[in-house]
């Protein structure tokens, strides 16, 4: 399940299109070697998607390219978002500590649980299989 270096060479066209670096924010493109490693790593079940996503080649406007690729395009650009967006680096850049969000976790502010009433409220509309 590996690209060819052809696909890997439209995977780093692709990923610095879709996210391109950011020097004055300390930000990498998304084709810096390590989330390209990542993104490669993170293609899995979705290989058949990318393929067909790499094999629409991508001249002119990434916006017009990504907006006809449907589902293909859309599986790569959220294959190649996760993993930018799980780089220490950005997330240094961005403000936030370069760690998972657990197990520390994060502060969550409590909402109005009393909106759920209504939901409480309403009549089962779900089939029992019981």
């Amino acid at each position: 399940m590996t690209l060819s270096t052809e696909e890997r060479e439209a995977l780093r066209t692709a990923a610095a299109a879709l996210i391109p670096a950011d020097a004055p924010l300390g930000m990498p493109a998304a084709d810096d070697a390590l989330i390209l490693a990542d993104i490669e790593r993170s293609i899995g079940r979705d290989l058949d998607l990318v393929r067909a996503a790499l094999a629409s080649p991508l001249t002119g406007d990434i916006n017009d390219w990504y907006a006809k690729g449907g589902m293909a395009s859309r599986t790569l650009g959220r294959i190649v978002l996760a993993a930018y967006y799980r780089d220490d680096r950005v997330l240094r850049a961005l403000g936030h500590e370069a760690r998972p969000p657990f197990p520390k976790g994060y502060e969550v502010e409590q909402g109005d649980w009393g909106l759920l009433e209504a939901v409480k409220q309403r009549s089962s509309f779900w089939r029992k299989d019981a």
